[in-house]
């Protein structure tokens, strides 16, 4: 019942007079078949004359539920669907907990340490978790209401959830349980204020809004939005205590989200108390599971209750002087479940027995009658139309709403009213705790005892009831898809769209997993034939976050179908593409674009299926003829003004190709620039991030990596604008660590790579993004010269072991083979970059900007193949000149004089540095100074060695280069000067001139 009013006002449903004789009659003609796993024959005849029935009555009772239903300004927006706010407070409570002093012990220690932290006592609280566990009736319910009690009486603030055996299925609906009643506090404004930047990426999966077309969060998002919703709670409501029961029963949206944000209870004035039955977890919640079971406070596992304790209920609610042999007998027909113990107690009072021995039957016969099918007999008691009411509660869940509940019962609210006080009476229904209306089971036992005896057709049917009655309430269409997932296909058009509106909704409030379910059920129905393709479509879309290889199947599925529209098609072929891409299938990827493309008569939509070819031939490792492909493209591109998105990602690739083939940089950059006029976004639906991100790039090798820098940020923060926080942000964020490591930023590119790793590790199957963070990542350690650290890291992923299918930047094996330089695997490194070199080749990608393989060769051949070392750094040289970049040029320079002896070394280290100057590469410059330095210093010029030693020296600390700058500070004392910790710009400090002229000759010149 709405709040406010009063149960007379609520809208009469069809009158009892007319309707309810034949509602019997067909409710008795089911009932042989209550207890059938699937309908049978005659159960489905008779669901379908009940639903053709229902059909005739409903109608009216509709009208008159809607005339006093919200507006519909505010359907789907404020109306959301009913969520308990309080948990149930136990009937009685001193019996429910006795026993349990562990338990209590442990709660209040938890509450006094989060009172203490509050307090500002500065320590690290043994635990923010609480964990309990039984099997139905043990209690766990009773120990979260003495915990919200325990915690009232501290002051503190409680927010609470509880699952429902029916409600598994609606995305979210725990965390808007607990969310919910302080944001409902709040208006409009206040809201948007109090959740900031977070507002429009979690606002759909808290119900506060109607999920919003223009955006689709993915899970990390959303998930990561709700941690900020409930720190911010954490911090502004302190203390809080955080109660969930029955998560068991908790929808996987919400338990993965409390899986994730639980450890960081103990560091927030946060305490959280949960309770399941660990028989009952679902398989998909492993995480929750490892969470509860590997924290270092384990669960609390509730043991059934000793015959002293039995004994003493009995005595208390029943008769002082029961016997002990009575008291036994009530302990062993009950297991001590403390639940059982207290109903059996009630009507043990209730029949007045004095708990002698001769009244033991009595024990026996009641305690049949609160277990399984002596409730239902019980419940048959009290008429059909009472046995019709609470069916229709069992199938809507807690909290109940009355009025709903006789709709789908179709009783009137007389009829209602005389129901839900014999359910009362019997101890079947209660009234929740608070002022929010309604009414609830006395116990999840006999929901779910009630639900299970529906009959199968009975229980579809008021379940197909139930979903147009909660979307005709204003509850949406998630609402109203809980209950079509329990109702036969029976090929509704109307039942499909419903389904996929909600799939949408699911998908917009970052729950795809929800999505897909209901799609799944939707196909089920089945769709009309020229549906099929859309809605496989959309199914695949839903998957392709959480399953690549499920959407796979579904998107080749959809092109099987016939007649499938030729946009529809070609927004299929790419998903498929993405799918196959993401999946290791690089190059089914390339052919599925060419093939389409040359069948394609739109011209459109054959340049958009050109694009994702030469995206996917351009990442594979194993293209056959790369040079047929590059001119190809050449040919395409030169004619293509850049008006579309299809015509500026060709141009985007273009530019990519003219770069990794090591032509002039000029014209890679005049492509990158006539692509980036008109716009590439990274999160359009018909495009991927790969071409605007490879674009970024292109500006990067051309030594314009602050560009690079400023395109990567705008990629990644449209991401987060959308909701995107998974590997499309993993990948943005190690390609910008990348950058930063080119430019000589070594420790922001550290941070950044492990920022991207974790991203990357968080996103179920992100492993080419983890590929990326990782190569960025280790590059940045051996440059800082923690050599050990990159070691752990590639071990601890298996880098270097395996060769990805797609091409992944930094080169995987070339990174490996510096790694391999650093440990002093010098041979290992060898055959590594020649295998590196000869697939390079082969492609016809000869830019040592892109992968300098030849220059690491180089440095590992040249204690042994000191010739064959110059060879390959002159070429290196020849090619860098060709493309045309100061850093390119700089770095082969550098590294032929360290392959090269006597005076023509220095005036290549002097070439080297005088390009490396005009180039943004900082820390190849300290490189390249700091080796100058050396080898002036060797060759008896110390004063000009000094000066380039503390130019590098400098430039070292700059770019946070530790191994260097130290190498620096070790050739200084060598010649015999002292290393300051950071030498200033600019000439040679005066101090260590004078020391240099100071010094004899023939130390000079040693």
């Amino acid at each position: 019942m709405r709040k406010g009013q009063d149960w007379s006002e609520v809208p009469t449903a069809p009158s009892a007079s007319s309707t309810s004789v034949r509602a019997d009659d067909l409710l008795n003609q089911l009932n042989p078949v209550e207890d059938a796993q699937v309908p049978t024959q005659s159960a489905v005849e008779g669901w379908n004359e009940l639903r053709e029935w229902m059909a005739e009555e409903r109608s009216s009772a509709q009208e008159q539920f809607e005339r006093s239903a919200p507006p519909s300004g505010d359907q789907r927006h404020d109306a959301v669907e009913p969520a308990a706010h309080e948990m149930r407070q136990p009937t009685i409570e001193d019996s429910l907990l006795l026993e349990r002093y562990s338990e209590i012990r442990a709660i209040d220690e938890a509450l006094a340490e989060l009172g203490k932290a509050i307090e500002g006592v500065r320590r690290r609280r043994r635990t923010g978790l609480l964990a309990f566990t039984g099997p139905a009736g043990i209690g766990k319910t009773s120990l979260i209401a003495e915990a919200r009690a325990r915690a009232a009486a501290h002051g503190f603030t409680v927010f609470s959830g509880k699952g429902g055996e029916t409600e598994q299925g609606s995305a979210f609906r725990m965390v808007r349980q607990l969310v919910q009643p302080a944001l409902a506090a709040m208006d409009e404004a206040e809201r948007r204020v109090f959740l900031g930047g977070w507002y429009d990426i979690v606002a759909a999966a808290l119900g506060l809004t109607a999920p919003d077309a223009a955006r689709a969060p993915d899970p990390t998002s959303v998930r990561d939005g709700l941690d900020w919703v409930m720190t911010r709670l954490a911090v502004t409501r302190a203390p809080v205590v955080l109660l969930l029961d029955d998560v068991h029963w908790a929808d996987v949206e919400s338990l993965n989200w409390i899986a994730s944000f639980a450890p960081r209870a103990e560091d927030l004035p946060l305490q959280i108390v949960v309770t399941y039955r660990p028989d009952e977890l679902p398989r998909e919640t492993t995480t929750f599971r490892a969470l509860i079971e590997g924290h270092r406070n384990r669960p609390y596992a509730l043991n059934p209750l000793t015959p002293s304790g039995v004994a003493r209920i009995i005595r208390e609610k029943v008769s002082e002087g029961a016997e002990d042999v009575f008291c036994t007998e009530c302990w062993m027909v009950t297991g001590g479940t403390p639940f059982e113990v207290v109903e059996l107690a009630i009507r043990l009072g209730e029949r007045q027995v004095t708990g002698t021995h001769a009244e033991m039957p009595v024990v026996s016969q009641l305690a049949s009658a609160i277990r399984g099918r002596g409730q239902l007999e019980r419940l048959r008691e009290l008429g059909a139309q009472t046995v019709r009411f609470a069916w229709a509660a069992a199938v809507l869940g807690t909290p109940i709403s009355p009025d709903l509940a006789a709709i789908v019962a179709v009783i009137d609210s007389e009829e209602a009213a005389k129901a839900i006080g014999a359910l009362r009476a019997a101890r079947i229904l209660a009234d929740p705790p608070g002022q929010g209306g309604g009414v609830e089971f006395v116990h999840p036992l006999i929901a779910s005892a009630i639900y299970r005896s529906i009959p199968p057709a009975m229980r579809a049917a008021m379940h197909e009831l139930a979903s147009e009655a909660v979307r005709a309430a204003g509850f949406g269409p998630t609402a109203a898809a809980r209950h079509l997932l329990e109702v036969p296909g029976d090929g509704r058009p109307e039942a499909v769209e419903s389904l996929r509106d909600a799939a949408r909704d699911y998908l917009r409030a970052g729950a795809p997993e929800a999505a897909s379910r209901v799609l799944i059920r939707a196909l089920l129905e089945p769709p009309l034939p020229e549906d099929r393709a859309a809605l496989l479509h959309e199914l695949a879309c839903s998957t392709s976050l959480i399953d690549p290889r499920a959407t796979v199947s579904h998107l080749r599925a959809a092109l099987s179908q016939p007649g499938v529209d030729s946009a529809l098609r070609a927004s299929i072929v790419h998903r498929l593409t993405q799918a196959l891409a993401h999946t290791d299938r690089v190059a089914e990827a390339a052919a599925l674009a060419d093939d389409e493309a040359r069948r394609a008569t739109n011209p459109r939509i054959r340049l958009r299926m050109q694009a994702d070819y030469f995206v996917w031939s351009a990442f594979r490792t194993d293209e056959p003829d790369s040079s047929a492909r590059s001119r190809r493209l050449a040919r395409l591109a030169a004619h293509l003004p850049g008006r579309s998105l299809e015509e500026r990602s060709i141009l985007g690739l273009r530019a990519w190709d003219a770069m990794m083939r090591g032509e002039p940089q000029q014209t890679a950059l005049s492509y990158a620039e006539t692509a980036l006029r008109g716009g590439l976004s990274w999160t359009d639906e018909n495009r991927g991030f790969e071409v605007p991100a490879s674009v970024a790039l292109v500006f990067m090798y051309c030594d314009q990596p602050r560009r690079a820098e400023d395109l990567l940020t705008r990629g990644m923060a449209e991401c987060e604008a959308k909701g995107w926080r998974g590997s499309h942000l993993a990948v943005g964020q190690a390609l910008l660590a990348y950058t930063l490591f080119r430019r000589g930023c070594l420790t922001e590119a550290e941070e950044m790579a492990r920022a991207g790793l974790y991203t990357a590790d968080r996103v179920e199957g992100a492993v080419p993004a983890q590929w990326f963070a990782i190569g960025a990542l280790i590059q940045t350690l051996v440059a800082r010269g923690r050599t050990t650290d990159a070691r752990k890291l590639a071990n601890s992923y298996r880098y270097g072991e395996a060769i990805p299918n797609a091409v992944i930047y930094p080169d995987p094996r070339t990174v490996y083979a510096q790694l391999l330089l650093a440990e002093g695997r010098q041979s290992e490194a060898e055959r590594l970059l020649s295998d590196v070199g000869k697939w390079l080749d082969s492609r016809n990608w000869r830019n040592p900007a892109w992968c300098s393989w030849q220059l690491h060769l180089a440095s590992a051949l040249a204690p042994t193949a000191s010739d064959r070392a110059v060879h390959l750094a002159r070429e290196a040289g020849k090619r860098a000149q060709g493309f045309g970049t100061a850093s390119a040029i700089g770095q082969a320079l550098h590294t032929e004089a360290e392959v090269t002896s006597g005076p023509t070394a220095l005036s290549l280290y002097a070439e080297a540095v005088a390009h490396l100057e005009q180039s943004p590469a900082a820390y190849e410059l300290a490189r390249a100074l700091v080796g100058y330095g050396a080898a002036l210093s060797r060759t008896g010029q110390p004063q000009e060695a000094a000066d380039r030693l503390y130019r590098g020296l400098e430039a070292a600390v700059q770019c946070g280069a530790e191994a260097l700058a130290d190498r620096a500070r070790e050739e200084l004392l060598a010649a015999g000067l002292r290393p300051l910790r950071h030498a200033p710009r600019g000439a040679l400090p005066t101090l260590e001139r004078r020391a240099i002229e100071r010094r004899p000759k023939a130390t000079q010149q040693r």
